[in-house]
């Protein structure tokens, strides 16, 4: 028989009973009931109840041991006693009687449970991350982490994509973030930096001749912690096309994209036929380019209601003169609803910044849709009308207002829209809801510097032809700021699980993009030399991708935190609380690598 085991703790089965075997693994619970002993034993795989009772050979040694001890079990597999099976368990049916027992690796008093899924502060979790992992609910993320990326790469490669890995040591370049600089101790004074994505790299692999690039690539951003955005390192999908148009990227990955999520659902439905939004609607109706489509709120825009001169809710018609905008977030069946409800969403946006949020409630009066609440009094019924008729409410719905800078009002209403559609249980939350959001815009007016700038990626493609857009000039300001670009994301739940775009592989173009901006040729050799040089020598119509593997992971475990599916992530302070990063080095390694600290005062 093996050293250890001769079958894992998840195997054994009615079918093997009679049969002595070996067990080894943690002990996962201990129960004492009356002179017999219950060690329910856990390994990778499963878990089978191991029971010693006086008679066993065994029984002193099994009194001994205590919550996490790794153990060794030898035994005689039986059926459990009529009416203690447990069909929730695959091993439930049967039980290991002890007859001999070994004590592998005892353990010391636990800082944290590993039975039952209690909650526990970061910093205990963080520190104690090897105890953490070995819980029910973590493990299985982690394994589902895995079978997710096994089937995300079987998926490219059947879709004919091939898997390159770029370099982890490279230039420093500004992709929106801080880098992470490593110093060179061969080039004193002179720094690598760890890649914030391998989006040179994978260009430059189109202009070499290549054609269909994927790549599970780790990715290095120094930027603050959130929820849904890990400190340090993250993962995602990487992907780059030659002589494709954006609508075959879509058709290359929307398959890739929707069949995992198929398949890791369990049984939630999944967007069939992903939706595509452009940005502009996305703003219009959800006031937000990541919208939940689980929420069948649609925000509408009633500006021109509220500058009717009939109309005298002053408060609103002074933005609207500034150039501000009036939105609608219909709240369905809210005039059943308590004064309190509408007076917690004022309170909530006020929370937010906002002087509040106006509505109205739209009543049947004998036939007729009648208006109450704190403005429906400066509406005229007319007018009412027409707002119930845009914003598709009616007798027994409420509709709420967001007013300002149309930016500002249009996010508001967004936030509004998610708040209204959680106090009211509005939508399925069981299902995934993907989409396309398409044509950002490729610029945006600076107002602290009064000039144009890039709105998202300044290397996407913008959609316009060529020679249109390369006779632009500074006066067609108007022009410019209406452009759109070939770039686009993909959205799942509220989350952006995916950003992409066609690339801008024409020097002559890149020049004229960087020109409107304020940048001049200088900017692109110096920080772009390498693909901008490439550029110059036959570069293909190219364009790509790259999904969030760990965000991926995260709705499709159900977590609402990343760290729930990271192996051993840092804390909100960037900090490993395990292993103790980032740490002071020696004196010795700061010489070698000719660096002298300047650390700013306590």
């Amino acid at each position: 028989m093996h050293r250890y085991r001769s079958h894992t703790c998840g195997a054994l089965r009615e079918s093997h009973e009679g049969e002595t075997v070996r067990l080894s693994g943690w002990c996962h619970r201990i129960r004492d009931h009356g002179g017999v002993l219950f060690i329910d034993l856990r390994d990778h795989y499963g878990l089978t109840q191991c029971v010693a009772d006086p008679d066993s050979p065994a029984f002193k040694l099994a009194e001994t041991a205590r919550a996490e001890w790794v153990v060794r079990i030898d035994g005689r597999v039986r059926r459990r006693p009529a009416g203690t099976e447990n069909p929730d368990l695959p091993t439930g049916m049967i039980e290991i009687f002890i007859t001999d027992m070994e004590v592998l690796g005892p353990a010391a008093e636990l800082p944290m449970p590993v039975f039952g899924e209690q909650e526990y502060p970061e910093e205990t979790r963080l520190t104690y991350r090897f105890l953490d992992l070995r819980r029910e609910r973590l493990h299985e993320n982690i394994m589902k982490r895995g079978a997710i990326i096994d089937s995300l790469r079987h998926r490219m490669k059947d879709q004919g994509f091939s898997e390159f890995q770029t370099p982890i040591l490279t230039a420093s370049s500004p992709e929106g973030a801080r880098d992470f600089l490593v110093p060179s101790r061969l080039h004193p004074g002179k720094f690598y930096a760890l890649p914030q994505a391998p989006q040179q790299f994978k260009q430059l692999l189109m202009v070499a001749g290549f054609d269909r690039y994927f790549q599970v690539a780790p990715c290095f951003r120094d930027e603050d912690p959130r929820a849904d955005r890990l400190p340090g390192e993250f993962y995602q999908l990487d992907v780059e096309m030659s002589f494709v148009t954006q609508e075959d990227v879509f058709q290359a990955m929307e398959p890739v994209i929707r069949g995992t999520f198929e398949e890791f659902a369990e049984g939630k439905p999944v967007t069939p036929v992903f939706l595509r939004i452009p940005y502009a609607e996305a703003i219009l109706k959800y006031g937000s380019d990541k919208p939940d489509l689980r929420n069948p709120l649609v925000i509408s825009d009633v500006s021109e209601v509220f500058g009717r001169e009939e109309v005298t809710f002053n408060a609103f018609k002074s933005l609207l003169k500034t150039g501000g905008a009036v939105r609608a977030i219909p709240a369905p069946g809210a005039a059943a609803q308590p004064r309190s409800f509408f007076d917690k969403m004022n309170d909530w946006a006020r929370g937010e910044g906002a002087p509040g949020l106006g509505y109205i409630v739209f009543e049947d009066a004998g036939g007729q849709l009648a208006g109450r609440g704190p403005i429906a009094k400066f509406v005229p019924p007319e007018a009412q009308a027409e707002i119930a008729k845009i914003s598709g409410c009616k007798a027994g719905d409420a509709v709420f207002f967001a007013a300002g800078e149309p930016a500002k009002a249009a996010a508001l209403a967004g936030k509004a829209r998610v708040r209204i559609g959680d106090e009211l249980g509005l939508g399925d939350k069981d299902q995934f809801a993907l989409c396309w959001i398409t044509d950002f815009p490729q610029y945006e007016w600076n107002e602290d510097e009064k000039k144009i700038d890039f709105s998202h990626n300044p290397f996407s493609m913008p959609a316009i032809e060529p020679d249109a857009f390369l006779a632009l000039n500074a006066e067609d300001r108007d022009r410019i700021l209406s452009l759109t670009a070939y770039q686009y994301d993909v959205v799942c739940n509220g989350f952006e699980i995916a950003s992409g775009a066609i690339r801008n592989h024409r020097p002559d173009i890149m020049r004229r993009a960087f020109a409107i901006a304020g940048y001049d040729e200088r900017v692109l050799e110096e920080k772009f030399g390498g693909m901008y040089r490439a550029f110059h020598y036959g570069a293909p119509p190219h364009g790509g991708m790259a999904a969030g593997i760990d965000r991926i992971v995260m709705l499709l475990c159900g977590a609402i935190n990343l760290r729930e599916v990271t192996l051993f992530p840092m804390n909100q302070r960037a900090e490993d609380l395990l292993l103790g990063a980032p740490s002071a080095v020696t004196p010795k390694q700061l010489r070698e690598l000719h660096i002298r600290l300047n650390l700013p005062e306590k």
